[in-house]
């Protein structure tokens, strides 16, 4: 079940999403470093699933996957049945339009019905992202420096969000 709007992301969107990535880092800042090779950022090992919000105007009006959990997330592995929730990003020019909840309630869906747990990732200065989560029910478990450097060389910090499949 898909919620409308929203479908699997396929192979030959990939090249409209780092269009899109591109005009989001411009507009932005996310992400907060441009990455080497964003088509190969957009498909991480470990992704489950990824999903885009076509537009006819836009090519790919916004993107979000999940993946295994990565990193150190205290008492968070692949092993507890949870996944992580990244590469959220919708097009500066369909803002306001829903595809960031959208997005998200796909998430959640595919989370039920894989009985997972879903975590996430925001960087503390992205407002509208966690008014965004936030309001969407997730809950802040903790906030940690990043492990990278932004670009002014500084570590980000980082907020932690979860959302358990039996609470949506």
């Amino acid at each position: 079940m898909l919620v409308p709007g929203i479908r699997e992301r396929n192979d030959t969107d990939v090249a409209e999403c780092v269009k899109t990535l591109a005009q989001v880092h411009a507009a932005g800042g996310y992400p907060s470093n441009w990455p080497v090779d964003p088509a190969r950022w957009l498909s991480p090992s470990g992704m489950y699933r990824a999903w885009v919000c076509p537009s006819d105007d836009l090519g790919v009006a916004g993107h979000l996957l999940v993946t295994r959990v990565r990193g150190a997330w205290p008492g968070v592995t692949d092993s507890h049945g949870r996944a992580e929730v990244g590469c959220l990003f919708v097009s500066p020019s369909a803002r306001g339009r829903g595809v960031a909840s959208r997005l998200l309630q796909q998430a959640v869906l595919w989370a039920g019905r894989c009985r997972r747990d879903l975590v996430l990732e925001v960087a503390d200065h992205l407002k509208t992202g966690i008014a965004l989560y936030e309001r969407m029910g997730w809950r802040q478990t903790e906030t940690v420096l990043s492990d990278w450097a932004g670009p002014d060389g500084r570590r980000i910090p980082l907020r932690r969000y979860e959302l358990c499949y039996d609470q949506t």
